[in-house]
C-alpha cells in the first residue's frame, strides 16, 4: 500500500469545469479541453469530472457527455467521472452510458460513485423526484451497477447494451467514513475528497485498509487523495492566486455563491475571522506554494497518509496560471526540480 517516495506517486486532474467571472460555460469547455491535453502531455495519470447541479460556478452536471468531449480530444489519459452521484440515477441507465463511453474509448474511462446528491436538497428532489429515498439503495446499486457492466449478465432479463462486458473500473469516493466501510467490502479503489472534505480523511482511509477484503478487480487497498494544488513560481505569487479559491469556498459557507473570482492581493477586509476559519478548515489539506515548498509538503503528505495516488483540482482564475500550476506540480512529483528552478 502506498509509497513514501513522492517521484513514484501517480498523479491525476479533478475538473470541476469551473465558471470564470467575465467569462462564458463554452469557455469553460474549451479551457477543460486545453487543460486536459496539456495535462496529458505532462504524464497525469487521468483526468476526472464531478458532476453537480444548480451551481453557477459548476458547468459539469451533464458528465458523462462532458466525459466524452475530453476523451474524443485526448488519446491516453483516462477520463472518468469524480464521481457520478448514483442516487441521481438508475444503475442501467449509467451503465450504458459508461458502457457506451469505453465501447468508444476502451481502456480509458473510470466510473467513480458517490451517495451524495451533488447538489441542494430541494434540486435532488427534482432530480430524483419520487425517488427520492434512493440513497438508502447505493450498495445495492454499485453491484447492480457491477453486474450490469460485467460478463455474467448474458442471461438476465435486463441487459447494459452497450456496457455489457466492458468491465469499466469502478471507485468508491467519499468525504465520510462510510464510504470508507463500503469501498473496503467490495474491494474496490477508494478516492476520497480531501479537497472540500478533509476532516475524515486520516481516519476513512484507515478504516478502509484495516477492513479491505481482496476482490476480482483488487487485490489490495488502493487510496487516491483528491488536494487542492495552487502553484506558482513563489510562495507569494501562489498565495495571491489562492485567494480566488478562499473567496470560493468563502461563498460555499456564506450560502452567497459567485463565478470564481479574479485573484486579489490579500484577503484582509474580505472575510471575518469566522468564515476564515471554516474556509480554512476546508483547506487543511491544501498545497500552495512555489517548487520548494510544494515539494516539501508533499512529501511529508505522501509519508504521513502512504497514498497511492494524488489527484489535484486548481481553482485558478488565469487560464495560464492553471496550466503553469499543473505542469510544476508535474515537474514537481517527477523530481524534476532543477528543470523547475531553470524555467
Amino acid at each position: 500500500m502506498g509509497t513514501n517516495q513522492l517521484s513514484a506517486l501517480p498523479f491525476s486532474v479533478l475538473d470541476l469545469a469551473g465558471v470564470i467571472e467575465g467569462k462564458t460555460i463554452a469557455d469553460t469547455f474549451r479551457n477543460s479541453v486545453d487543460l486536459a491535453q496539456h495535462t496529458e502531455s505532462l504524464g497525469y495519470q487521468r483526468y476526472w469530472l464531478a458532476e453537480h447541479h444548480n451551481m453557477i460556478s459548476v458547468a459539469s452536471s451533464a458528465t458523462s457527455v462532458l466525459i466524452g468531449h475530453i476523451a474524443g480530444h485526448t488519446k491516453t489519459i483516462k477520463v472518468g467521472s469524480g464521481g457520478i452521484m448514483l442516487p441521481n440515477h438508475s444503475p442501467l441507465i449509467v451503465a450504458e452510458q459508461f458502457g457506451t463511453l469505453s465501447t468508444i474509448y476502451p481502456g480509458r474511462i473510470d466510473l467513480g460513485l458517490g451517495r451524495a446528491p451533488g447538489t441542494d436538497q430541494l434540486t435532488a428532489m427534482e432530480i430524483r423526484g419520487e425517488r427520492f429515498s434512493a440513497p438508502h439503495h447505493f450498495p445495492q446499486d454499485v453491484l447492480k451497477l457491477q453486474r450490469y457492466l460485467s460478463d455474467h449478465n448474458g442471461e438476465s432479463k435486463v441487459r447494459a447494451i452497450p456496457g455489457e462486458g466492458t468491465n469499466v473500473p469502478i471507485w468508491i469516493l467519499g468525504s465520510s467514513t462510510e464510504s470508507a466501510h463500503l469501498a473496503a467490502s467490495y474491494g474496490l479503489p477508494y478516492a476520497f475528497a480531501s479537497h472540500f472534505a478533509p476532516t475524515y480523511f486520516m481516519e476513512a482511509i484507515q478504516i478502509y485498509r484495516q477492513n479491505f477484503r481482496p476482490s476480482a478487480t483488487l487485490d489490495k487497498p488502493y487510496v487516491m487523495a483528491c488536494v487542492n494544488v495552487v502553484a506558482a513560481d513563489t510562495d507569494q505569487e501562489a498565495e495571491r492566486l489562492s485567494t480566488s479559491l478562499k473567496r470560493l469556498f468563502m461563498g460555499i459557507v456564506t450560502g452567497k455563491r459567485q463565478l470564481l473570482q479574479p485573484p486579489i492581493d490579500n484577503m484582509d477586509g474580505v472575510w471575518s475571522d469566522m468564515e476564515e476559519e471554516a474556509v480554512n478548515q476546508m483547506l487543511a489539506i491544501a498545497f500552495i506554494g512555489g517548487p520548494e515548498k510544494l515539494s516539501d509538503q508533499l512529501q511529508s503528505f505522501i509519508a504521513q497518509t502512504q497514498i497511492d495516488e494524488i489527484m489535484a483540482t486548481s481553482h485558478i482564475y488565469d487560464h495560464q496560471a492553471r496550466l503553469h500550476s499543473y505542469e510544476l506540480l508535474a515537474n514537481i512529483i517527477k523530481g524534476n526540480l532543477q528543470m523547475v528552478f531553470n524555467n
